[in-house]
């Protein structure tokens, strides 16, 4: 019996894995350029602070610090030393807010754009100069205005996710069926029934995916925001770790950065295939 598909794509998976790993093994094995670590990480490591290692730790190193982050995650030992848990929190729930306040802008001003040729084209320079401009670059103007980091992170969070959302939006609304539409005419059925009844649900899938992008691209932006306006979250983490240079902490919080974000792109694309499937 022939393996199947998935389970090939499995076994190269977990090859191309072991592959790495032992790579990264045996790059790291042997004693090369040394520096002085960080006092808490070499007292976990079981080492002294100036004792000779390899500058970048090994995949054993860093699994040793992997099982302290999953064994105590959400520990609080002072406002600059709190568990990797508690500082994921913080930047989901900062992107959680973005995205959210970002979804009640743009899905109904897509609507509007898409339903309206009138605002499609009186808005459509706004959004093209707008929408290219780096996210990070209202950074500087949020913190003058706002006074407050987290506040803006979650502006810059909303201003990075409502583009994607927006176009997506007002492209599904502008393209649904002109047939469908003829028909809820011909039926006289109202607007504000006609875009929930025939239009949103057209359109749905469209518009999921533009969330997708959305939160993919925020959860990017979170971590480079929080390296700017530190204080708390992965991307505070990411940095303070740098400082201390923990580069095992800054491994293992990649990791942990890589498996939210893909989570959450999962959990979107889970809720697109369904909204599609039942279409």
């Amino acid at each position: 019996m022939k393996m199947s598909f998935r389970l090939r794509a499995a076994v190269v998976s977990v090859a191309l894995l072991i592959t790495m790993l032992a790579a990264w093994h045996i790059a790291t094995a042997g004693v090369g350029q040394t520096q002085a670590m960080d006092p808490e990480y070499a007292k976990l490591m079981g080492l002294t602070a100036t004792q000779g290692k390899s500058a970048m730790p090994g995949p054993l190193d860093v699994a040793k610090i992997l099982g302290g982050h999953l064994a105590d995650p959400f520990y609080v030992k002072g406002p600059n030393d709190q568990g990797i848990g508690i500082q994921l929190g913080y930047s989901i729930g900062r992107v959680a807010l973005g995205f959210g306040l970002a979804v009640l802008v743009a899905v109904p001003l897509g609507f509007l754009i898409g339903l309206s040729p009138l605002f499609r084209q009186a808005l459509d320079p706004f959004i093209q100069v707008m929408r290219p401009v780096s996210p990070l670059a209202w950074m500087p103007l949020a913190l003058y205005t706002i006074k407050d980091s987290a506040i803006s992170s979650i502006f810059v969070i909303f201003i990075c996710s409502v583009w994607p959302m927006l176009t997506n939006t007002a492209f599904a609304v502008a393209n649904v069926r002109k047939e469908w539409l003829n028909v809820s005419r011909t039926l006289e059925v109202g607007t504000f029934r006609t875009i929930f009844r025939v239009i949103l649900p057209a359109a749905a899938p469209t518009i999921l995916t533009g969330m997708r992008i959305s939160i993919s691209i925020a959860w990017l932006v979170i971590v480079a925001a929080e390296m700017l306006v530190g204080g708390t979250g992965i991307g505070y983490f990411v940095w303070n770790e740098w400082n201390n240079l923990s580069i095992a902490n800054v491994i293992n919080a990649i990791l942990f950065i890589g498996v939210i974000g893909m989570l959450l792109d999962q959990l979107l694309g889970f809720l697109t295939r369904l909204v599609t499937f039942t279409e």
